[in-house]
């Protein structure tokens, strides 16, 4: 019987947890009320499946509704509470190619599973109080992470890192919340006098130490947001400039392999070529551009064109000046249009600006410094490399860093500490701070406590809707609807 999906009912379900590719195996999960004894009839050891205890494997065959042998698998079997989601469940690891696993969740649909939604065994391990809303969204970043720093980070949140300093500072307002209703609650009716002070603020609203300390880091953490977000996320970093600069050579020495063409005929690159890479541990899509210059090519002045619009959504363009030739009034030329481009804010348009925004979003750099070197005059405005033989690579890359991350956090990189990586958390950080703010300025000024009293258990609520304590049905299907299926 077909059940209507939605999130937060129990009915068993199951989706393939890998990507069906050429692999040795693939693995199909299954989780909810009555999923083990719902999957025992197609399983060659089903009673043994119905006693076995919770963290075991077993071995057997799937079989088809006429009983034929649809494929040998290991069932990973888990009892509740004792599962990644909270529920009964198996993992069910099959042959690869993708075909052994569509016949075997297509008997599981006629037995009655239905398909999991995106992201739904990681919502019922929230449901069930296995995960917290900011270690769900840590378990996406792992999936996506594309450099070993965005790993460790996300694995850093999905401990829990970023979940404990929020706890740790609703509990510091929390006491001051507290402080403040309990001086609401007095009644002269009742006989009860408040506390006597010196009339300091402390007097005013208990706990203001407390108070000033979360705002702190609240500040830290809504700080951490462009760091982390790059760290996950990456930037795109384009490599412009013009024609036989060394562009390409630049290229595929940061790639670390040939991929872009290498030749001494100018022009050689009509369009950009792109791939990622790892720069210090930030993932950088890094952009070889065809070289920019006047002519009279069409198809070469299309590819240009489309070079120069990627410059102007670049978070980061390296512009290389051909050293054997020295800065001619072309390059300069061009690095002012570069530069125009990041003042007038157009070269970031995904939020993580570089350097915070507060630079260009252009790096200079002399390329050939084996047949030229950089001339000491231009040294404090340009970093020297040779693309050809490496040398000075090591400076540009410590220049690309300091030019993508805010300068406040450059040493913070593979430190542990606890930041904010979504965007969901970024706003609801800037509502509690800014409620807190409020709170403790109307405080400052002799404010009612009346008023401030609702102010902060707004900065409270906005942490618990971070960690998911408070939540909406709304907000939890819009989230989980982002996931990939199988998690």
């Amino acid at each position: 019987m077909a059940h209507t999906a939605y999130y937060g009912d129990e009915a068993p379900v199951a989706a393939l947890a890998t990507d069906g590719s050429r692999g040795a195996l693939d693995i199909i999960r299954v989780s909810g009320k009555g999923s083990l004894e719902l999957f025992a009839p197609c399983f060659s050891r089903g009673e043994k499946l119905l006693t076995a205890p919770g963290n075991v494997l077993l071995h057997g065959w799937i079989r088809d509704s006429g009983g034929a042998l649809l494929d040998e698998v290991m069932l990973s079997v888990f009892r509740s509470p004792r599962s990644y989601t909270g529920e009964d469940a198996l993992d069910i690891s099959c042959h690869g190619g993708g075909r052994a696993a569509r016949s075997i969740l297509e008997r599981l649909r006629e037995l009655g599973f239905r398909d999991a939604l995106r992201g739904e065994f990681t919502f019922r391990a929230f449901m069930h109080g296995k995960l917290d809303l900011t270690r769900c969204e840590a378990v996406m970043e792992l999936v996506s992470s594309k450099t070993e720093l965005s790993l460790k980070k996300a694995a850093g949140r999905l401990s829990g890192l970023l979940y404990t300093e929020i706890k740790e500072i609703k509990d510091l307002l929390i006491e001051v919340l507290t402080g403040a209703e309990l001086l609401l609650d007095y009644s002269e009716e009742d006989g009860v006098a408040p506390p006597s002070g010196t009339g300091g603020t402390e007097d005013v609203l208990p706990g203001r130490k407390a108070a000033g300390a979360a705002v702190l880091r609240l500040a830290a953490l809504a700080a951490s947001y462009a760091r982390e977000r790059l760290c996950q996320e990456g930037a795109l970093l384009v490599i412009a400039g013009r024609p036989n600069a060394g562009k390409s050579s630049l290229f595929n020495y940061l790639l670390g392999e040939e991929r872009s063409s290498v030749t001494e005929t100018p022009g050689t690159t009509r369009d950009w070529i792109e791939a990622w890479v790892s720069i210090g541990g930030i993932p950088v899509r890094l952009a070889d551009t065809a070289g920019f210059q006047d002519s009279q090519d069409r198809i070469e002045r299309q590819g240009i064109e489309r070079s120069r619009a990627l410059v102007a959504r670049s978070g980061l363009t390296l512009y290389l000046v051909d050293g054997s030739r020295g800065m001619e009034e072309a390059d300069r030329e061009f690095i002012r249009e570069l530069k125009g481009m990041a003042h007038n804010g157009e070269a970031v348009r995904n939020e993580i600006a570089p350097n915070g925004g507060a630079a260009p979003a252009v790096l200079v750099v002399w390329n050939k410094i084996d047949k030229a070197k950089l001339p000491d005059a231009m040294k404090a405005e340009m970093t020297g490399i040779s693309a050809k033989t490496g040398e000075g690579m090591a400076e540009l890359e410590k220049a690309i860093i300091a030019a993508l991350v805010p300068e406040s956090d450059c040493g913070d990189l593979t430190r542990p500490a606890p930041g904010i990586a979504a965007e969901r958390q970024k706003l609801l950080v800037d509502r509690s701070l800014a409620s807190l703010k409020e709170a403790l300025a109307l405080a400052d000024a002799g404010g009612p406590l009346d008023l401030v009293a609702p102010l902060l258990r707004d900065s409270v609520d906005a942490l618990g809707e971070i960690s998911g304590e408070v939540s909406t049905a709304d907000i939890l299907d819009a989230m989980f609807s982002r996931f990939c299926v199988g998690k």
